[in-house]
């Protein structure tokens, strides 16, 4: 029996056995039986689900972030982004705030199904392709072995400096082994590890909760002939890259698909499928990114040099296996306007997004299309035509509000399940705006939920006005005892409010413990 950091227990069958060919929606275990006791001591705590919530009257809204209006921050300038069909998306690849290297960092494809290549960014926004000695002259980081899908994630768990960055990479074709490499700079990588047999935009990332590593394998069964999604978990990233035994067995599972509730496009007709699945940790949940392709078929789409339709929803768990997904509308949608960069394919990166202060950036890529070209690639006398469905990809950006995937809005109150948080941490903060004439005030309560002396709502400070984190107080400067904070509740009353978030810090700065997805460089 495995107790995660919330309380949460996983069960005895882990990772659970689903079925293939459901289409209910996935089960949340964790928000049918919620622990007795809930351990708010990671991170910021959300709204996205009723974890955490014992009774409301206030309505959740969900949010989605808005595009840059200097989109995109990355296109196709090099020859090497050139050589092909122009270039320039992760893919899932990976953009990080590398805390090493003390700058912004993007592992990506260069040329479509060319090269895996490396940019530095002071800001996030400007690119720079250093000249790397891997190949001189260019910034390619892995030699002579064209790209496909890829993942890198930066392990600030490890211990040994020469896997500090692990990365996930997968050649074109069809069904086939992928490769896993490790670096202690990014930059140089080591020879492959060969994993199992998998498909394209197969992926990885870690959940650093339970300290996995997780291949998010796409694969397409015989019956039904959809995309789904497989997961295998392993303590080692490279031990656990073979997961198919010689006497037959495998250690993947079966995970994830669309249900009855991803209704196809109104105008192209088509079932949804899961195209790809990346996720990363942020504060305290595992945030992922659900890839829908609608369609057209490919067919189609190489007749008129369009791309394929597919749009990001954010989905979120607590145990890292089942994830709810609140709001079926596009998180990231594809523009679907001739011309625009974003007009279609639109794909999350690994990391999936930084924080900036206040905002939540989500790198994101997509497809213009256009007319294609004939290219010969290397040696190969043979041209080789690519259709305009995969012509001109960029990478672009798409900000959110700190914590803003879903508020508790309006006038009312919420009251907590039973809480506790480690000792020290008795300091409140929250994350609200308040309309005119607002608040928002909090009460203490004990495990049956009664008022604390001292910490009712009239001894709270009504907090007025739009923060992303403040304390909020009670009268006189008290603080809650660690004895108070062993099991306890909170009821919080708004008066014309918006509500993300709230946690319990030891530091006047309001620092929370969480996880801050692909890094920070000035978030607390």
């Amino acid at each position: 029996m495995e107790k995660l950091y919330n309380n949460i227990v996983l069960p005895d069958e882990w990772p659970p056995k689903r079925d293939i060919f459901t289409t209910r929606v996935m089960e949340v275990p964790y928000l049918e039986q919620k622990p007795e006791v809930i351990d708010i001591t990671v991170g910021r705590q959300l709204f996205v689900d009723d974890f955490l919530i014992a009774s409301s009257d206030l309505k959740r809204v969900c949010h989605r972030p808005v595009k840059f209006e200097g989109n995109p921050i990355m296109r196709a300038e090099t020859p090497l982004e050139k050589a092909t069909l122009p270039c320039t998306c992760p893919k899932s690849g990976g953009v990080w705030y590398d805390k090493f290297k003390g700058k912004y960092c993007m592992w990506y494809e260069a040329g479509w199904l060319h090269r895996m290549a490396y940019a530095e960014s002071e800001d996030g926004l400007n690119w720079v392709r250093p000249e790397l000695d891997v190949v001189p002259g260019t910034n390619e980081i892995i030699p002579g072995v064209d790209a496909d899908s890829s993942a890198v994630f930066i392990d600030y768990d490890t211990t040994d400096p020469s896997q500090r960055y692990k990365m996930f990479f997968r050649e074109p074709g069809g069904m086939m082994p992928g490769r896993a490499y490790v670096s202690a700079d990014g930059i140089h990588w080591s020879e492959p590890t060969f994993t199992s047999p998998l498909q394209d935009r197969s992926t990885m990332f870690y959940n650093p909760f339970r300290r996995k590593w997780v291949y998010s394998i796409r694969h397409f069964p015989t019956d039904p002939k959809l995309r789904l999604r497989y997961y295998r978990e392993c303590d080692d990233f490279l031990d656990g890259a073979v997961w198919d035994r010689e006497d037959g067995t495998t250690e993947k599972v079966y995970w994830m698909r669309p249900d009855h509730l991803d209704k196809p496009d109104p105008y192209i007709q088509r079932t949804p499928e899961l195209y790809n699945f990346d996720a990363v940790a942020y504060e305290s949940i595992m945030l992922g990114m659900f890839q829908l392709h609608y369609g057209p078929e490919n067919g189609d789409c190489k007749k008129y040099n369009v791309p394929k339709i597919t749009e990001l929803q954010a989905c979120y768990s607590r145990d890292g296996f089942h994830f709810s997904r609140p709001d079926r509308k596009a998180f990231i949608p594809a523009s679907r306007t001739e011309g625009n960069w974003d007009r279609g394919y639109v794909q999350s990166v690994g990391g999936l997004c930084t924080v900036h202060e206040d905002e939540i950036w989500f790198y994101y890529i997509g497809f213009a299309g256009g007319p294609g070209r004939s290219v010969m690639k290397d040696s190969n006398l043979t041209a080789l035509h690519l259709n305009g469905m995969h012509d001109n990809s960029a990478t672009g950006i798409a900000k959110l509000r700190r914590d803003g995937f879903a508020s508790l809005e309006g006038s009312g109150s919420m009251m907590t399940e039973r809480l506790t948080v480690a000792e020290g941490k008795n300091r409140l903060f929250i994350n609200a705006k308040t309309g005119e004439q607002g608040s928002l005030r909090a009460e203490l309560l004990d495990a049956e939920g009664n008022p604390a002396p001292g910490f009712t709502l009239d001894d709270c400070i009504p907090f007025t006005g739009d923060s992303t984190r403040t304390e909020l107080c009670w009268k006189d400067g008290r603080l809650p005892t660690d004895e108070q904070l062993k099991t306890f509740r909170l009821r919080f009353t708004l008066e014309n409010a918006s509500f993300w978030a709230f946690w319990l810090s030891d530091n006047a700065d309001g620092r929370s413990g969480g996880f801050d997805a692909a890094g920070s460089r000035t978030a607390i």
